[in-house]
């Protein structure tokens, strides 16, 4: 009995390209789409949208521009996925002002931006230390009929916490449960760095032990933070103690809970470790 072999369609090249956006095969990617015109078979939305994505994993934010630049010439309406994956490239590669520019002219090109795409444009600001500019981001979505989620709040408050404003970063957390929003590990986390950054140790022990009444599950960034906060402050017994408790927390401890840990000893002249 011989077996007939089905001729790819754009859903198997889709398919395909996904995958390899999945697994950061963007070259792969970007050949899958270069080919399917050879094969008769036209690019769509979605074979864009994978190719721009696999750019992204793979920190490639110049061909991500092209992608989207090029959809036209492909007689292709660019819409609100195909510019989310473009601004997740910029974040992705550092370059929050093609972020935020593309986020504002996407009205412009008739395309409406969501959560996703703000909560990436925020992401960019974070990581640039532009938190004014990622608070009046987060600030503008209710004026844009959008409500801001965990993600965009994350965002922000990781934006408040890389340039030491714990006092945001504890302000936008406190808002969270009251706009319905439920934080979770990372949001808590990221509060707690900011208290470290701050040099509120005892903040950030609050934050840290207060974890499991808000149904959070301890992890290694939050003990680390709350350890550099404690070897900052010269607080180096309850460093130690917390270094020493993680395991039965059921956190392992790592080489950066080690070199804090370490780092705050090192403040003193001599430390005797039981």
């Amino acid at each position: 009995m011989s077996l007939l072999m089905e001729a790819p369609d754009a859903i198997s090249y889709n398919t395909a390209a996904s995958a390899c956006a999945k697994a950061g095969q963007w070259q792969f990617a970007l050949n899958l789409l270069s080919v399917m015109p050879d094969m008769s078979i036209l690019p769509d939305k979605i074979s864009c949208s994978a190719a721009i994505s696999a750019c992204e994993k793979g920190g490639q934010w110049q061909l991500a521009l092209c992608l989207l630049s090029s959809m036209p010439d492909m007689r292709l309406i660019p819409d609100v996925i195909n510019y989310n994956a473009a601004i997740s490239a910029f974040e992705k590669g550092d370059q929050w002002q093609l972020a935020l520019g593309l986020v504002g002219s996407m009205p412009e090109m008739r395309v409406s931006p969501d959560e996703i795409s703000f909560s990436a444009a925020i992401s960019a600001a974070a990581r640039a230390g532009q938190w004014q500019l990622a608070l009046n981001l987060l600030s503008s979505m209710p004026d844009m009929r959008m409500f801001p989620d965990e993600v965009s709040y994350n965002a922000a408050i990781s934006a408040c916490e890389k340039t030491a404003e714990w006092q945001l970063a504890l302000l936008l957390l406190s808002k969270m449960p009251e706009l319905s929003v439920v934080p979770d590990e990372i949001s808590n986390s990221a509060g707690i760095s900011a208290c470290e950054k701050g040099g509120q140790w005892h903040l950030a022990l609050s934050l840290l032990m207060i974890m499991p009444e808000l149904r959070l599950a301890w992890n290694t960034i939050s003990h680390n933070a709350a350890i550099s906060a404690c070897g900052k402050a010269g607080q180096w017994q309850l460093a130690l103690s917390h270094l020493s408790s993680m395991p039965d927390m059921k956190v392992m401890p790592n080489e950066i809970s080690y070199s804090a840990a370490i780092s705050a000893c090192e403040k003193e002249a001599s430390v005797s470790w039981p």
